[in-house]
């Protein structure tokens, strides 16, 4: 027995010795054939995982004797490498070199030290990345921004449903308060902060991957990034030699069809890009057709060694597409559609005249910008990045002026047929004095003509019901435009400067200039003979008849020497920045701190309002100092294991609108700059089969600016003077917002074929305090006399206009070769509507109302059939399905009028929207809302070469 249990001790023994003997390390460098890719990820197939250093070396520990290697790294095609370990010793793998895919991220983040992108266990902000490949598929007939709706804390709608007009909300956060950079260039209006989807509409064409960094983010400038950063960067001309032809259509005839080249890099060092796309399409609303077309062009010229990369490029999309101005109540909806049914596609601005459609809410514009990117490696520790860029935008979206009979064209009853469509012919009939019947008034309505012509103007007449009021002057209702054109140039210059093994230091200058063109112009008569236009001081009673096209400008160089009406002023914005950032990297702790300042100069010219003697007629600049500092750090605890903290603070100097804020050149009074407190940690987990980040941040936003409007007319009394109509504006001073939540987001490759994605977000975004609602007169800034400041009850009110919660699981699943299914459900909750200041006057104020919450489920089906007698080209079918479920959702609201409101407040005996069976899903149908859209497909083949 002795014996035996001797011969088990020893095998036991011999079992150890050989594991403990059997591991061994795998060492190597991952390269992109030209440097070093730190943040590459290396696992063992069904063991353990790690990633690379700084320079792109890695070591991991084998429990076998053999295995393989998978290596992955965004923007290039993972790699599997077998190794054979060596009993406890080293097996040096040597240079592995990761091939491109068309998700090319690094090749721009590796030249340009401008393009502040997050890296993943390194850089402490919270983010999420998108590539190309993504983009390409599902994307398909949604809006750009909608692609990032399985982002946490991210809430993406169509707005009115027009081409473009999609809007975008990060953390509570809108548009104007994100940064958009393209290639490190900043894109928000210099005057407000907006972006405006359909002028990059092409952006989805030519991105090659776009990253969302929530909260304040990584960037060096001093950028209105107060929810966030959006940044895109877009297909470099050196990417390898082929191209690619495509087309797809869907529902609503929508058609695209699109092709590309690159030369990729030449023996000489040059290199080109080129793409060509257009869209067009009914629109899923009624009445929105659009038209759209993309160019990109991009020439690079690097040198033998490589001390100099030069990327010129080129981008525009011109489009025009009809829009859903009118936002209209859910009872309009349902007029049109059934009670429990709303028709969502409806228009209350679409319409026919002279039997073909027409909307006289129509977007046109056209904004190309070009940029020059040169990275200069002076030598092996001091690099340089400039790019300079300039965009001229020429467009504008037209509206109506004027209106008949007190009514405007939207009117519910007035000029209504009876499926809700506007009666353009109508309106264009009484313009031309022949006698109509308008909804509402008794008798045939007959406008008479002043100085022997029917004379439009602003004029909307009087809705008195008897035959005197008929005779309505000069009222009238036209097309008119409002140009918005702008000359832009900017440039920014990084020194990146390697101190020693373990700290960088950067530091440079951020300068733009901007120039804004703000007009109005006559488009159509709409069967008048001339419009009037008193706007113009120096020019009074101008009568005028030319009137101009809305077709989009090709020729963004071309001076138009338009008749302008109502007003013409120009935005003058200049900015000059300089920033800095010192970045600690060792080991596994990497640490930043960055600041920047930045003076704004705003000038505001105007030859409507004032004589060209008047010193208001073109101001100085008055100039406004701003800047933010932000430091965070990264610690790896392990191979698998990270945390990160960051903070932040910002003085983000206001928008043109508040500087002006009545449209004159009178410098606010009350001017401030918004101050912006923010506070962020995270933990990330990385394994070769799961990987997760969770982030928590408590955002401060104070004094935020808000412009409000005029007070309504009013008699004169003992103690004050009377109020003329349009001759007041509001503000509202001492609002303070606060945004605190969580976020997690998870994907885990299950298998080689399975891979799934989740995301949840929970937000508590208020406003925090009371603020004051001022009222001043237009003339001079001076305070309304008589009126006493009101006390806003806000505190505690919920932020409306986006999801508080939002979470979404979606799944891909390879079921055969190149065959893969995928789907996606989307769930938004704790949605509010967009709220008015003026209504929390009463402390007993119920807040923001809350509209339902709704999930949508996207599918998709994708096949990859390799060509070619290599098998090197391939031909590439896609079907997306948006909303497969069809559910019918409101995704926006822009009232607030709550279920136990009375349906009238002067006579509560009439009873509530509830009491009256007002209510559409919990919502009274008072409500003006956008509702999302339905279910929506469409079908793409593309053939890569």
């Amino acid at each position: 027995m002795t014996t035996m249990k001797n011969w088990v001790l020893t095998g036991l023994l011999f079992l150890v010795v050989s594991t403990v003997f059997s591991q061994g390390k795998i060492t190597g460098t991952i390269t992109d054939g030209q440097g070093p890719l730190p943040g590459a990820n290396i696992a063992i197939k069904g063991s353990t995982s790690t990633s690379t250093g700084f320079d792109g070396k890695f070591t991991i520990t084998a429990s076998a004797n053999a295995g393989q290697l998978i290596i992955s790294y965004i923007g290039y095609e993972n790699q599997t490498v077998k190794f054979t370990a060596l009993n406890n010793g080293t097996t040096d793998l040597g240079n592995i070199v990761l091939v491109s895919n068309s998700n090319e991220l690094s090749e721009i983040v590796v030249k340009s030290t401008v393009v502040d992108v997050a890296k993943g266990r390194k850089t402490p902000v919270a983010v999420s990345t998108i590539k190309a490949a993504e983009i390409q598929e599902k994307l398909g007939t949604q809006e750009f921004p909608e692609i990032l709706k399985n982002t946490p804390s991210v809430y993406a709608t169509k707005g009115g449903g027009g081409f473009g007009d999609s809007r975008i909300n990060i953390r509570g956060f809108a548009q104007e308060n994100i940064a958009v950079m393209v290639n490190g260039m900043p894109i928000n209006d210099m005057e407000n902060g907006r972006v405006f989807w359909s002028n990059w509409a092409g952006l989805s064409d030519v991105t090659s991957a776009m990253q969302v960094q929530r909260g304040l983010g990584s960037s060096k400038l001093a950028v209105s990034s107060v929810g966030g950063t959006i940044n895109i960067l877009t297909k470099s001309s050196d990417k390898k030699e082929g191209g690619s032809i495509s087309t797809g259509f869907g529902n609503a005839n929508y058609l695209k069809t699109q092709a590309s080249y690159n030369s990729g890099k030449l023996d000489n060092g040059l290199s080109a890009s080129i793409l060509l796309a257009q869209t067009q399409g009914d629109g899923y609303v009624n009445g929105t057709d659009f038209q759209g077309v993309n160019y990109y062009v991009a020439l690079g010229y690097a040198t033998k060694n490589n001390k100099h990369d030069f990327q010129l490029t080129i981008t525009g999309a011109p489009q025009w597409h009809n829009q859903r101005a009118t936002a209209s109540t859910i009872a309009t909806y349902q007029q049109y559609g059934s009670m429990d049914d709303p028709n969502v596609r409806y228009n209350a601005d679409a319409g026919y005249l002279n039997g073909e459609k027409y909307n006289i809410n129509k977007n046109y514009y056209h904004k190309p910008i070009a940029s020059i990117n040169w990275d200069y490696a002076i030598n092996e520790t001091t690099k340089l990045s400039t790019i300079l860029y300039a965009s001229w935008g020429r467009g504008a979206g037209s509206r109506t002026a004027g209106g008949i009979r007190g009514k405007a064209y939207n009117d519910v009853t007035a000029f209504r047929t009876a499926d809700g469509l506007v009666d353009y012919d109508k309106i264009q009939a009484y313009n031309s004095g022949v006698p109509v019947m308008i909804n509402g008034f008794t008798g045939l309505q007959t406008r008479t003509k002043i100085g022997g012509v029917y004379q439009n103007s602003t004029a909307s007449g009087s809705n008195a019901n008897t035959p005197a009021a008929a005779s309505s002057g000069t009222s009238g209702i036209s097309q008119t435009s409002s140009i918005n054109s702008h000359d832009w140039y900017g440039g920014v210059i990084d020194l990146n400067k390697k101190l020693s093994e373990t700290l960088t230091l950067d530091f440079g200058v951020d300068a733009r200039s901007y120039k804004g063109y703000h007009y109005t112009v006559l488009n159509d008569l709409l069967g008048g003979n001339e419009y009037l236009d008193n706007s113009n001081v120096n020019y009074p009673n101008r009568h005028l008849t030319t009137t101009y096209d809305t077709d989009v400008q090709w020729n963004v160089f071309e001076n138009k020497d338009y008749e302008k009406i109502a007003f013409n002023s120009t935005g003058n914005v200049t900015w000059y920045g300089a920033f800095t950032q010192l970045e600690y990297s060792k080991d596994n702790l990497t640490a930043f701190v960055q600041g920047a300042v930045s003076q704004q100069g705003f000038k505001r010219e105007d030859d409507f309002v004032y004589a060209p003697t008047n010193p208001l007629a073109s101001t100085d600049y008055e100039k406004i100092l701003g800047g933010n500092v932000k430091g965070g750090a990264n610690y790896n605890i392990n191979e698998n294991h990270n945390v990160y903290v960051n903070a932040g603070y910002y003085s983000k100097q206001p928008f043109f609108n508040s500087v002006y804020p009545n449209n004159r050149s009178l410098v606010n009074p009350n001017l401030t700059n918004e101050k912006i407190l923010g506070f962020e940690g995270g933990y990330g987990f990385r394994s070769a089969k799961f990987n997760a980040n969770l982030n928590v941040y408590n955002t401060h936003w104070d004094d935020r600016y808000l412009r409000g409007n005029a007070l309504p007319a009013s008699a004169a009394t003992s103690t004050t003077p009377a109020i003329i109509a349009n001759s007041t504006y509001s503000e509202y001073l001492g609002i303070n917002e606060v945004h605190s939540g969580v976020e997690l987001e998870i994907n885990s490759p299950i298998t080689d074929k399975l891979r799934v994605n989740a995301m949840f977000s929970y937000g508590i975004w208020e406003y925090k305090g009371n603020a004051i609602s001022n009222s001043y007169l237009l003339a001079d800034n001076t305070a309304v006399p008589g009126f006493t400041d009101v006390t806003l009850y806000m505190d505690k009110a919920k932020v409306g206009d986006a999801a508080q919660m939002t979470a979404s699981l979606g799944a891909s699943y390879e079921v055969l070769t190149r065959v893969t299914l995928d789907a996606n459900y989307n769930f938004n909750n704790n949605l509010y509507a967009g709220i008015t200041p003026a209504n929390f006057s009463s402390a007993t104020n119920k807040g923001a109302l809350e509209l339902p919450s709704y999930g949508l489920m996207d599918a998709g089906f994708s096949y990859k059939m390799l060509v070619g007698a290599k098998k090197d080209k391939s031909m590439n079918f896609r079907i997306n399905v948006n909303n497969v479920l069809d559910e019918t959702y409101i995704a926006e609201s822009r009232t607030n009028i709550f279920a136990d409101d009375n349906i009238d407040s002067k006579i509560p005996a009439k009873g509530t929207y509830t009491s009256n069976g007002l209510i559409y899903d919990g919502v009274a149908t008072a409500n003006q809302v956008f509702f999302g859209f339905g279910r929506t497909w469409n079908f793409s083949m593309r053939y890569d070469f």
